[in-house]
């Protein structure tokens, strides 16, 4: 079993920062692709940001530019560094991460607030 664990979300003002981190933990051999989605308030989940085991990143039109992902595969952690927040950027923020031969794992979310 692989769980993952989100912290860093929370209330800040439009134009701030926040840095999401992700760990996993459990019985695995490796992660391929660790993601981050999101998803707002009466929305659907979105694809924000991923990247690959030898660190090739994506990220969605929206978070160009603002947000960047990051991971440590010693620590099994990914993060997402994320500037000039923006109150669309509200939402629960999930870690996604591919564990080969084993499938895909989301943690539980943590909420991000942008607003004054």
């Amino acid at each position: 079993q692989v769980q993952l664990v989100e912290s860093g979300g929370g209330l800040v003002q439009p134009g701030g920062s926040l840095r999401l981190s992700c760990g996993a933990s459990g019985s695995y051999s490796s992660i391929d692709v660790m993601s981050w989605y999101r998803q707002p308030p009466g929305k659907e989940r979105e694809l924000v940001a991923s990247i690959s085991r030898r660190a090739w990143t994506t990220y969605a039109d929206s978070v160009k530019g603002r947000f960047t992902i990051s991971r440590d595969n010693a620590k099994n952690m990914v993060y997402l560094q994320m500037n000039s927040l923006k109150p669309e950027d509200t939402a629960v923020y999930y870690c996604m991460m591919e564990v080969l031969a084993r499938g895909i794992y989301w943690g539980a979310g943590t909420l991000v607030t942008v607003s004054s």
